[in-house]
């Protein structure tokens, strides 16, 4: 799942899984998140346990992701 963020609605700083750089306060980006929890018997929509496998990425690293080692 992906979902973009504007900059208006955050409220810490993120490192991005990408480049390694922060993601600052206020800075637009996106947030990404498996649809199911990969190995596990957790219920698809346990919302809870999927907020912790949430990652933030900066909109250009998030598009070359497929394009990185």
């Amino acid at each position: 799942m992906v979902r973009p963020v504007t900059g208006a609605t955050t409220g810490k700083t993120y490192r991005c899984p990408g480049c390694d750089q922060e993601i600052r306060v206020g800075t637009p980006h996106v947030v990404t998140w498996a649809a199911y929890a990969r190995d596990s018997d957790l219920d698809p929509w346990d919302t809870e346990s999927a907020a912790e496998l949430r990652r933030h990425w900066h909109t250009a690293c998030w598009r070359a992701r497929s394009r990185r080692r």
